[in-house]
């Protein structure tokens, strides 16, 4: 019976190809028997068998994370024309970062 193959090149970098080579290695898997289990997933659930995601930018981890805490919310006192005032004995946190940014 004839084989009904096909060739697929690709051109990857050097150090991640030989770094999966040697982990498939270790799961007694070679190149070939790996992207051709990539293939068939593909086709099996009609996607990517992997969720690809955009990776968030410092600033925007930055927000996420703050968004995630529960910071204790405090009252400031204010003078007469609504400026607020921090005690630097206080809050020294809040000092700090007002004056220091």
């Amino acid at each position: 019976m004839a084989s009904n193959k096909s060739n697929v090149n690709v051109k990857i970098d050097t150090q991640i190809k030989e770094l999966a080579t040697q982990l498939l290695a270790k799961m007694g898997i070679d190149q070939t028997t790996a992207i051709d289990m990539f293939y068939r997933q593909i086709i099996a659930e009609r996607r990517l068998p992997f969720q690809p995601t955009v990776s968030l930018s410092i600033d925007e981890q930055i927000t996420a994370a703050a968004l995630t805490k529960n910071p204790e919310r405090i009252s400031l006192p204010t003078d007469e024309n609504g400026n607020v005032i921090i005690d630097k004995e206080t809050h020294p946190d809040i000092y700090d970062w007002v004056v220091n940014g």
